[in-house]
Order: C-alpha cells, then structure tokens, then sequence
C-alpha cells in the first residue's frame, strides 16, 4: 500500500507539473513573450498535449512567435482536434472550409457542434439552413444556431434573428424542441463523465484563452476588380436584411462591393470582387465568426 500511494504522489504531481507548464506558456503569452511560450508549448504538444497543439496552432495562424504558416497552424489544429480540443475542432474546420476543403470542413464542425461549441453550432447551422456542403435541414439549423445564440455568441443571435423571419413558425418550434433534446443529451453526457479526472482539469481553457486573441492591426485585403471570387455571407429571404447585415460588416470588408444573387425565393449576400481564393478566405478569415466562404464571381 505504501508504493501505491507513494506512485499515486508522483503521478500527481507529474499532471500538476505538466498542467503548469502549459499555464507557463499562456502566462508568457500574455505578458508578450510569445517566442517563449512557443517554446514551452512545442514539447509538451510533441509528448501529445492537445492544449499545447492547440496554443502552437493560433501562434502558427496569428504568426506571433512564429512566422505565419497555415499549414503549420492546421497540422497543430488537427493534433489538437483529435484528441478532443473542442477549440481545435472548429477552428480547423473553419480553416478548411476557407481553403476550399467543405467536406472535411464540415466533418470538423460536425463534431464540434455535436459537443456544444458555439462557432461550430453557428457555422454548421447555417451551412444546413443553406445546405452549403450538406443536406439542407432547417429544423437542425435552427436548432444549432438558437443554442449558440443562448450561449451569448453575438453573429448567433443575428443569424437567429433572420432565420425567425424566413422559417415558418412550426418550423422554428421543432427545432426549439430539438436543441432542448441536444441540451438534455449533452447533460447526460456530461454528467456521465464527471468522475474522470481529465474532464475536470482547468487547462483546455486556460490554455485557449490568451492565444485566441485576434490581431487588428492587419490590413484587410485588396479588393480586386473583376477578381475571380467573391465571398458569401450567407441567404436571405429579405434583401433588405441582406444589405443590413453588410453595412454591419462595412469596416471590416476593405470596400468590396454588394452583389445580391438570386436564388429560388432567396438572396444570396455575396462581396467581392477578390482576385484570388486565397484572399478571399482571407477576407472570411476577418469577419469570423460570420459564416463566410469563398465563391466563383459569375
């Protein structure tokens, strides 16, 4: 009995140290030391820390202590991502669907809005309310977009407001009673889970809040004329909501221009022109957590 607790000692302290350690890379962060945090993180994502991977990848796509790399930044994500980082899930999926990769973009998002986090249950429901690289399914897309929006995410309760105008009422009441089914069910989950140690450790959020910062000194894109791709922000029963939600996003869009696309009985609320697909996930990549893709100009 004695080796047992004198083993069970050294195993805790070892989580403890390895939980500081990663805290030590967000402390240095914070305090503007990115290159040091980076170093504290690169080993502990090597031994499999998936809040390390995570940390490593918004450094790799923020270029702070690192130079800027997106397939850096995506192979930390995908690290972090499988092993459960719910952060690292959507933050990869955001970055495929920008590349132009839907389906593993969506497989990503899938899996984070199944487990509750709110820019997946965003992104995801309005790809099923549009059906942009999977089958169109409102009820879910109401579902996801109302409990994102009960999280308090901002671009939510938007979307959510312009879903009200266009999905009928009996519509919108099944997907109030799926998201409260999908709420009962992640619970359960939980609750199930409770007694492992690892659910309860503190780090998977401490660790992702200091390099989830955003620069906003960076210039937005150059709007090319007649470039090959717009960027789409999402469909429209109203066009004047279309056209209010883009003098919302004014300052951020670097003077692109509205094009408003006719589909069927909706509008689909299109910015560009970009010269390049690559600057126009770029210009996506500005207005996250918007739902915003890059398209062909027609």
């Amino acid at each position: 009995m004695r080796r047992l607790g004198i083993g069970l000692a050294l195993l805790l302290a070892g989580a403890s140290a390895s939980a500081q350690t990663v805290r030590a890379g967000i402390e240095a962060w914070s305090a503007g030391k990115p290159e040091q945090a980076v170093a504290i993180w690169k080993p502990l994502a090597a031994r499999g820390s998936a809040d390390a991977a995570f940390n490593l990848g918004q450094a790799y796509k923020l270029g702070r202590g690192v130079p800027a790399d997106l397939a850096e930044a995506q192979r930390y994500y995908e690290q972090a991502a499988r092993g459960g980082h719910l952060e690292a899930q959507t933050s990869l999926g955001l970055l495929l669907f920008q590349n132009g990769n839907r389906a593993g973009a969506m497989r990503w998002l899938k899996t984070a809005a199944d487990a509750g986090e709110p820019r997946a249950m965003l992104v995801y429901g309005t790809a099923l309310f549009n059906g942009d690289g999977v089958p169109e399914d409102r009820v879910r897309a109401y579902a996801l977009v109302s409990r994102a929006a009960a999280q308090g995410l901002a671009p939510a309760k938007a979307t959510l407001e312009e879903m009200d105008q266009v999905i009928p009422i009996a519509e919108r009441q099944k997907g109030v009673a799926l998201a409260q089914q999908l709420v009962a069910a992640g619970t359960a989950k939980a609750t199930a889970k409770a007694p492992v140690p690892a659910a309860k450790a503190p780090a998977p959020k401490a660790a992702s809040a200091a390099p989830a910062q955003k620069p906003v000194a960076v210039p937005p894109p150059p709007v090319a004329a007649g470039g090959a791709f717009r960027i789409q922000l999402g469909a429209f029963r109203d066009r004047a909501a279309a056209q209010k939600l883009y003098a919302s996003l004014g300052p951020r869009l670097g003077g692109a221009g509205l094009t408003l696309v006719p589909s069927g009985t909706m509008t689909r609320l299109q910015v560009g022109p970009y010269a390049t697909r690559a600057a126009a996930s770029a210009a996506c990549a500005r207005l996250a957590p918007q739902p915003c893709f890059p398209v062909p100009s027609r």
